[in-house]
């Protein structure tokens, strides 16, 4: 019944429109940060302090900076120094949680004033943001006339505007998911473990391709995320001291217990676990429908990943995998799906038969996040809802190849 609808929805949406909603959208996002952050010092136009997220890096990189390794793991501590730094930040606390390889990453930048440093921050995260898109656009031949709608598109992903704003490090590891396709692009699986072991400073993102590979024996891959995950660790140990790195390992078995204070606005979050738990307000309901929901989610994306021929399809399984399984996702996040737009519209480009649904789920996906603070009166996330049919429509897509060739 609903075919009819989604060709037609789908036959609507040509490259001019796409484009015009693309220029709109960029239009829009970019007005209210200039907005936003026209004002003198470093409160904005809501009160808050500007990049809010990168006060905590630049708070553990002062601490790293100073030596004050003993430090990075008491809040008390932290809130302390913040206030002292950026006295619009008194009051604003935050988990530390982070590897001490975060707080050494971000030292240099302690050592500007907090408004310049969240400058170069940003100017830093639009480049990562860029020349990823860049690396990947490349590999996507069908879109090689489309530079302009493009760049639109990367502009308008309402993801990228909440990653500068609030000063987050997804671009780190937006870099590493590039890295791991330019090497599984090239065949050289080690590589691509090599890069996907960096994103260590966010275990969270590298639950479901830990699964996915090990259930695919991609043991090249394993052995060489090992070498970096363990490397980074390595050098950071010398430098911070045994007992820091003790303090760390036990700040990782607390986050259980202290989850939901990451977590203070459900609707800004865009997994499984935050949906379900905006959803059913009551705690073991929600998590047992997130465990058999995340376990439908890996065996889906493993499939993909064990059985298509097409890169562009497995790794775009891979991508919506580790977003909705993530036992914490929040919107900025939402930056890591920036490849697979890419390669599964240049996908929908080569073979327009057939993927009308794959179109619809894509723009749906990509405009949705405009709509996540929806949730807080609704009670649904709506981007989750969508990831995961775009995810059951790739696994569709491969079957119906298998079938075909099959035949």
């Amino acid at each position: 019944m609903l075919t009819p609808l989604i060709d037609q929805f789908s036959n609507a949406l040509t490259p001019r429109r796409l484009t015009a909603h693309a220029a709109l959208i960029a239009i829009a996002l970019w007005s209210v940060f200039a907005w936003d952050y026209s004002t003198l010092g470093l409160l904005d136009r809501n009160g808050l302090l500007k990049g809010t997220d990168f006060l905590h890096f630049y708070t553990i990189g002062t601490l790293a900076r100073e030596h004050r390794f003993a430090e990075l793991y008491d809040i008390r501590a932290q809130a302390k120094l913040a206030g002292e730094r950026v006295p619009e930040a008194k009051g604003l606390i935050y988990l530390p949680l982070y590897g001490p390889q975060v707080a050494l990453l971000f030292a240099p930048l302690a050592g500007l004033p907090y408004g310049t440093a969240l400058a170069v921050w940003m100017l830093i995260n639009a480049a990562l943001y860029a020349i990823c898109c860049g690396i990947v656009w490349r590999e996507c031949r069908a879109l090689k006339r489309a530079r302009v709608p493009v760049i639109l598109a990367a502009l308008a992903f309402p993801a990228f505007f909440h990653l500068l704003t609030w000063g987050q490090t997804s671009g780190i590891a937006l870099l590493c998911f590039t890295l791991m396709f330019l090497a599984f692009q090239h065949g050289r699986n080690f590589f691509a473990g090599l890069a996907f072991g960096l994103l260590f400073f966010k275990p969270q993102l590298g639950l479901a391709g830990f699964v996915i590979f090990l259930l695919a024996r991609e043991w090249r891959v394993l052995i060489g995320a090992t070498i970096t995950a363990v490397g980074q660790l390595a050098i950071a140990w010398p430098i911070v001291g045994p007992e820091t790195m003790r303090r760390y390992l036990l700040s990782g078995a607390q986050i259980p217990q202290t989850i939901r204070l990451l977590e203070p606005k459900l609707y800004q979050l865009h997994s499984l676990k935050g949906f379900w738990e905006l959803l059913i307000p009551w705690p073991i309901l929600s998590a047992i429908l997130f465990g058999i929901s995340t376990v439908i989610a890996l065996a889906i994306g493993f499939r993909v990943w064990q059985y298509s021929r097409s890169l562009a399809l497995r790794f775009s399984a891979l991508l919506l995998t580790t977003v909705l399984v993530s036992p914490h996702l929040t919107i900025y996040d939402l930056v890591l799906l920036a490849p697979m737009f890419l390669l599964l519209t240049d996908w929908a480009v080569k073979f327009p038969n057939g993927s009308s649904s794959m179109r619809v789920l894509l723009y749906l996906c990509f405009v949705l996040p405009l709509a996540g603070p929806l949730a807080r009166w609704t009670h649904v996330q709506l981007t989750v809802i969508m990831m995961f049919a775009l995810l059951l429509v790739i696994e569709k897509t491969v079957r119906t190849a298998d079938w075909k060739a099959a035949h």
